[in-house]
């Protein structure tokens, strides 16, 4: 059972690292196109024959959900896909006339928004545009986001036709009260009929995505909703806290009223009685908010030391670069960040100008990559061995001083690890490592809570 002083003391706003640094710490100068280029070229050639991972951001949403903080574009109308898919096509096109030669594709992820709000058709082209440009790898993962109101058996096809083995759908919760507050309404039989074409197909990992901290969740609705995930026993379970930041604009999370929300206490007591219930389930730990099978690729990945975190959370393989294609994508090469247009049209007209459409990022100094290199570990394994300067290594294990007198981790010698019951506040050792954020704490709201 958690301890609600420990909550007390360490539910406090942070990160959830999916990089270091952060977003909101990236430099004010930005990254210019040349030095972005310049470091993906380095990573690419490093890295060839590792492969390259897509993420390919498909924005367009036909109803905004309460809860939701991602880039979306709100829309009914479905002209909008060709042209959208032609515009991503010609971005790809604008990194492939770089690159010294043609990259090999490891990973390919579709996010959103809503990737299924896209025809099965449209969603082939644009994979054929994508894979016309490169070469595979011998083992590749290619997943994409389903919503189950609009999934259908010939989207489901034609991606496994295309090589997709792995599909996640949001489900958040079956609690018609809390399906109302957040304006997602998805039955049960829903989540049932395209779960089951699913593995009928040929899909070999798919995941489901919950949600506690929801507005007017309980340990009753709670219990529900896990009993009936467990029925379909998905190979995957996204755990995830839910992110409450109405500062953000345009989030769409103003629907509800701040007291239908679980307290700090209630709130991580419906996480714990999730975890139970996966654990009686034959459901293990993955990092931080996950839960697989161990027929699972992501807990292979976690036994064989290859599980890896990025901006798409948790993967079973590791590459040094990922594009980020579309509206708002991130990219990554290691060395470097480098975000797009936020907005579509202004997305558009760049790419359209035939300029890789980077608006900030950040270069990464060599302190940036020894801290992000230990927040990556501690997200993966719970365990990290300072190679720093005594100095700085000094600094950090100050910054720990409390969870280390609070059993939250051990130190031994330059050895940091996540004890099990630190396991629930990783976030917090994390944010021990984390120079910038101690060297400059937000001065507005930034970040959700950690626990």
């Amino acid at each position: 059972m958690m301890n609600n002083e420990l909550i007390r003391k360490y539910n406090v706003p942070g990160p959830r690292y999916t990089s270091y640094p952060t977003v909101p710490y990236w430099s004010k100068r930005g990254i210019k196109t040349e030095d972005w280029e310049s470091t993906l070229i380095s990573a690419f050639a490093e890295s060839y024959d590792e492969g390259i991972s897509l993420y390919i951001h498909l924005p367009f949403c036909e109803s905004l959900c309460t809860f939701c903080g991602c880039h979306k574009r709100i829309t009914k109308r479905h002209e909008v896909e060709d042209p959208y898919i032609k515009t991503v096509l010609k971005e790809w096109k604008l990194y492939t006339d770089f690159l010294p030669i043609p990259p090999i594709i490891k990973e390919i992820h579709l996010g959103g928004g809503t990737p299924t709000f896209f025809s099965a058709n449209n969603l082939k082209q644009l994979i054929y545009g994508i894979l016309d440009e490169a070469e595979l790898a011998e083992e590749t993962e290619f997943s994409f986001e389903g919503h189950p109101n609009n999934t259908t058996k010939e989207h489901l096809q034609t991606l496994y036709d295309l090589g997709f083995r792995r599909v996640s759908y949001g489900v958040q919760d079956y609690d018609p009260q809390v399906q109302f507050a957040i304006n997602r309404i998805q039955p049960f039989e829903n989540v049932k009929k395209v779960h089951e074409w699913s593995k009928e197909i040929g899909y070999t990992s798919v995941n489901h995505d919950l949600v506690f901290g929801l507005p007017h969740q309980t340990k009753e609705s709670i219990r529900n909703t896990i009993d009936m995930t467990n029925e379909l026993r998905p190979d995957r379970i996204a755990f995830y806290s839910y992110a409450h930041v109405p500062w953000m604009k345009g989030n769409g999370q103003r629907g509800f009223n701040e007291e239908d929300l679980p307290k700090d206490h209630e709130k991580r007591a419906l996480y714990e009685l999730g975890k139970q219930m996966f654990f009686e389930n034959d459901y293990v730990e993955i990092g931080m908010d996950h839960f697989a099978l161990k027929s699972d690729s992501l807990y292979k990945a976690m036994q064989s030391g290859r599980l890896h975190r990025n901006f798409m959370g948790y993967t079973a393989g590791k590459t040094k670069v990922m594009i980020g294609l579309g509206m708002s994508a991130i990219s990554d090469s290691w060395y470097s960040f480098a975000q797009n247009e936020k907005d579509l049209g202004e997305y558009q007209r760049r790419v359209e100008a035939e300029e890789i459409p980077v608006f900030k990022g950040h270069l990464l100094s060599n302190t940036d990559l020894m801290i992000r290199s230990h927040i990556l570990n501690l997200m993966c394994r719970f365990e990290t061995k300072f190679e720093g300067s005594e100095s700085q290594f000094r600094k950090i294990k100050s910054n720990l001083n409390d969870l280390d007198q609070d059993g939250l981790v051990e130190i031994s010698g330059r050895t940091v690890k996540v004890t099990e019951a630190g396991i629930p506040f990783v976030r917090n050792v994390c944010m021990a490592f984390d120079i910038k954020l101690h060297q400059h704490q937000p001065q507005k709201p930034t970040f959700s809570k950690t626990v």
